[in-house]
This record gives C-alpha cells, structure tokens and sequence, in this order.
C-alpha cells in the first residue's frame, strides 16, 4: 500500500514544493506545471495545474501495492494514488486514461513549456526523455507560484538518433509513426528486443535514462500496447 506524505504546516513550504514532495513519496514526479489561463489550455481557464509522471521509484512502489495483482495495475495505481493525493491536498485530479471523452493530457504537456513534439511525432520530455508516462494531474483553483519551464525543445540541439535507430523504420521524421510496421515488427524474433527493453527509438533519445525506467516496466507497457 502506499503511504502518501501530508501535507505540511510549514510557512516555507510552498504549495509547488508540498506537491514535489506527495509525488516523490508516492513514486512519482512533477513533469510540468502551468497556469491554464495564461497559456490558453484546453478544458481549463483557471487556478494551477501541476501534471505527474512515474517517477525512477514508479515501478517498485507499483508491485508492492494491491493493484499489482489486478488487472489494468498501472492505471488502477494511478487513479487510487493521485485521488488521494488530490483530497489531501486540496486539488482535483485528471487522468490520461477512462475516456472516451479524454482529458486533453497532450495539449496539457505541450503548454507546460517542458514537453515537446520530437522530430518522430511523439512527445519528448525535458527531463525524462521520450520515456514519457503521465499518471494524472492536479488542478488547484488557486493560481500559485510555479518554476519557469525553459520553453526550449531538447531536440533543437540533437542528433536525433530517434529518427534512424527503428530497426524497420516505424518511427522516423518523414512518416512519423507506421504502427503496423511496428507491430509487425514486434511479432519477429527481432522484435523481442523490443518488447523485453523497450521501444529502440524511444531509448535512443539522450534524455530518456533521466526516466531510470526499468526494462521490467517497459516490457509491461510493451504487452500492454502489443499482446501476445
């Protein structure tokens, strides 16, 4: 079960940092931060929005808790853990998952300033890489302070290895994603590599070892996205 941190008392601590700490406690991380009214973002026109991701403790805190034997653990954890979170800290919570409709998480991502489209279409993180995994996300109605993303996409200055290192070119910066080249691919003995470490391309991006996936979770969301 997990154990979240409460709120604390302490003047010092602002509501940014008293988020910071609920989401490491719990396995997970402040990936983004805005104002909706100030970006023009979807659904939202109000207060602050703080999106969470799986943190590098993500996946050992999942498999010590009661969803890991249910079905659907990762999204389970995640609508149990964030609910929480977002009653504790006075907040309401959104999530990526449970549409149709869905909750315009992408649009969210881009408008914090630290999430960017890459050179293959998907998104690229500036701290995490293209190892992106949204959990949820609070939204206070209150504005509150929040740190200036750098609003600068990492792939401005990089080689792009995501374009060039697909085995079979599903992902590339002409076609973007061939998702049925990529599940055809996946049924080869090839292919195996990528579903027991994760998407090649997705890997290659310089920033995504800041995630400290590990390969365990990447092959759970890669049977996940293509079942046996």
């Amino acid at each position: 079960m997990t154990h979240l941190a409460q709120p604390s008392s302490d003047p010092d601590v602002t509501p940014y940092e008293q988020v910071e700490n609920a989401a490491s406690h719990a396995g997970l991380m402040v990936m983004g931060a805005l104002h909706p009214r100030h970006v023009a973002a979807k659904q939202l026109d109000s207060g602050t929005l703080i999106l969470l991701g799986a943190g590098a403790d993500f996946w050992p805190v999942l498999k010590a808790s009661p969803e890991w034997h249910r079905p659907d653990p990762v999204d389970q954890w995640s609508k149990r853990v964030v609910s929480q979170m977002a009653e504790a800290l006075g907040a309401q919570a959104y999530f990526p998952f449970g549409g149709p409709p869905y909750t315009p998480f992408i649009n969210w991502a881009l408008k914090s300033g630290r999430t960017f489209s890459s050179p293959v279409g998907a998104l690229v993180h500036d701290t995490v890489g293209m190892m992106i995994s949204y959990r949820g996300a609070l939204h206070f109605a209150e504005e509150f302070a929040i740190p200036d993303p750098s609003g600068v996409s990492p792939c401005e200055t990089c080689a792009a290895p995501c374009t060039t290192t697909c085995p079979v070119s599903a992902l590339n910066a002409q076609d973007f994603y061939n998702i049925g080249g990529c599940h055809d691919h996946l049924d080869t003995s090839e292919g195996q590599t990528c579903m027991s470490g994760g998407c090649l391309a997705r890997l290659a991006c310089p920033l995504s070892t800041g995630a400290g996936r590990d390969p365990e979770q990447s092959a759970h969301h890669m049977r996940a996205f293509h079942p046996s």
